[in-house]
C-alpha cells in the first residue's frame, strides 16, 4: 500500500491553479501596455507626437507585446505539442492535405489581427511544433496582409469592391507562396536549433503524460525558444521603431504618384524596410490616394510594409537561414508585385 501511494501522479489542481493565475498576470499586463508605454515616454525629456516621442512610445509597446504572445503562443504550443507528436501532426497536416493546410493558415489569418512581428511568434510556435513549413509561411503572410482590420478599414475608405478584391488577392499570396514554400522542401534551410526542436519533441508517449508533465513540457518550450530569441525581437522592433518615427511620408507620395512601370517596385522596396500594421499604414494609404498615387501602386507598397518588413526579417532571421528568407522575400515580393500591376489594370 505504501509503494502504491508513493508512485500515485502528483494531483494535477496545483499546477492548474497556477496556469490559470499566470494567464490571469498575462493578461493584466497585456491590458496595460499603452499606458505603460505611455507613462514610460512622459518620463523622458522628449515631445511624445515628435518624430523620436513617435519612435520611443512605438518600442516601449510592441516589445513588451511581442514577447508577452511569443510566450503564450510558445507555451501553449509546448502543451499541445505534448498531445501530438512532430510525426502525427505532419501527417495530419503534410502531403496530399498541404495545399489544405495553406487554406486553412490562410483563413486563420484573417482572424489574427497581428502586424508581422506579432505573427512570428506563432509562426515560431507553428515550426517548433512541426507544422509543414509552407503551410506555416501561408499564415505568416496571411495574419498581418489580410485581417478584418485591414478590410474593413479598406471598404470604410474605398468602397466594398477594392476591399473584396484585395481580400482575394491577399488570400492567394498567401495561399501560393506558402504553398510553393511547401513544395520547394526547404526544412533543412531552418536553423539547426529549430531542427533540433524537431526531432527531440515529445519523448514520453501520451498515455503516460499527466497535466503537471504537460505544462512542464510548455514551460520547457518558454525557456527553450524564447531565451534564444528575445534578443532578435528587441533589435528587430528597435528597428521598426526608428522608421515607424522617421518616416518621408512626402518623398514616398511623390514616387507612388509617378505613372512610371517602376512606381510599383519602387513603392514595394520602399516598403520592405518599413513597420507598420494594417491599421496603422491604412491611414497613410488614404494619404497617399489623396495626394494622387496609383491605386495598385500605393497597396503593393502597404503588402510590403505589413507582410515583408525589415523589423520581421531580423527576428525571423532566428528562427530562418538567410538562404530560406531570400526564398520568402522573392516568392511573397513577386506576388505582391503582380496584385500592384493588376490593382493599376483593374481600377485605373
Amino acid at each position: 500500500m505504501a509503494v502504491a501511494h508513493a508512485l500515485r501522479p502528483p494531483s494535477p489542481l496545483p499546477w492548474l491553479a497556477a496556469t490559470v493565475a499566470g494567464l490571469v498576470v498575462w493578461a493584466a499586463l497585456y491590458s496595460q501596455l499603452v499606458p505603460f508605454s505611455d507613462w514610460l515616454v512622459s518620463l523622458l525629456p522628449v515631445e511624445r507626437h515628435s518624430h523620436l516621442g513617435e519612435a520611443i512610445a512605438f518600442f516601449f509597446y510592441d516589445v513588451p507585446k511581442v514577447l508577452l504572445l511569443l510566450t503564450l503562443v510558445v507555451f501553449a504550443m509546448g502543451v499541445v505539442r505534448s498531445f501530438f507528436s512532430p510525426e502525427r501532426t505532419r501527417a495530419l497536416l503534410a502531403g496530399r492535405h498541404e495545399g489544405i493546410g495553406n487554406v486553412m493558415a490562410a483563413s486563420l489569418g484573417i482572424v489574427t489581427p497581428f502586424c508581422s512581428c506579432s505573427a512570428v511568434p506563432l509562426f515560431i510556435g507553428f515550426v517548433s511544433a512541426g507544422v509543414p513549413l509552407g503551410v506555416t509561411f501561408s499564415f505568416l503572410i496571411a495574419a498581418p496582409m489580410v485581417n478584418e482590420i485591414a478590410l474593413g478599414l479598406l471598404f470604410a475608405l474605398l468602397g466594398w469592391k477594392v476591399a473584396l478584391t484585395y481580400l482575394g488577392f491577399g488570400l492567394g499570396i498567401a495561399i501560393v507562396a506558402g504553398w510553393v514554400i511547401g513544395k520547394l522542401k526547404l526544412e533543412a534551410w531552418l536553423e539547426p536549433w529549430v531542427l533540433a526542436i524537431h526531432a527531440g519533441a515529445v519523448a514520453l508517449p501520451e498515455a503516460t503524460q499527466t497535466w503537471p508533465d504537460r505544462i512542464r513540457a510548455g514551460l520547457e518550450a518558454v525557456r527553450e525558444i524564447v531565451g534564444r530569441v528575445w534578443y532578435w525581437i528587441i533589435a528587430g522592433i528597435a528597428a521598426g521603431a526608428l522608421i515607424h518615427g522617421y518616416a518621408p511620408e512626402e518623398l514616398l507620395a511623390s514616387i507612388m504618384g509617378k505613372e512610371a512601370w517602376w512606381s510599383v517596385p519602387a513603392a514595394v522596396v520602399i516598403g520592405i524596410p518599413m513597420y507598420s500594421n494594417a491599421a496603422g499604414i491604412i491611414p497613410v494609404v488614404d494619404a497617399l490616394l489623396g495626394k494622387g498615387a496609383a491605386l495598385g501602386t500605393v497597396l503593393a507598397f502597404m503588402m510590403s510594409v505589413i507582410a515583408l518588413s525589415l523589423p520581421e526579417m531580423i527576428i525571423l532571421r532566428k528562427v530562418l537561414s538567410l538562404k530560406l528568407i531570400a526564398v520568402f522575400v522573392g516568392v511573397v515580393g513577386t506576388g505582391i508585385l503582380a496584385v500592384g500591376f493588376l490593382f493599376n489594370l483593374l481600377f485605373a
